[in-house]
């Protein structure tokens, strides 16, 4: 997701994607492990969504 389209989302959607998002890192990060990951820089790229997502969700609790 783009950080706009982020942005959008109201802060129940923002926890739900946080949750995916950890979820999935999980997941990618265990794949990792055993050695079957097909896309390594699909790891980057959860890892900056996450922080975005955090970082949008944690301005608007502030703003609130």
């Amino acid at each position: 997701m783009k950080l706009k389209e982020i942005k959008e989302l109201g802060l129940a959607d923002l926890s739900q994607r946080e949750v995916a998002l950890r979820k999935e890192l999980f997941s990618l990060r265990i794949q990792k492990q055993v050695n079957t990951l097909e896309n390594p820089l699909r790891l980057r790229s959860v890892r900056r969504e996450l922080a975005r997502v955090l970082t949008v969700a944690g301005a608007k609790s502030l703003s609130k």
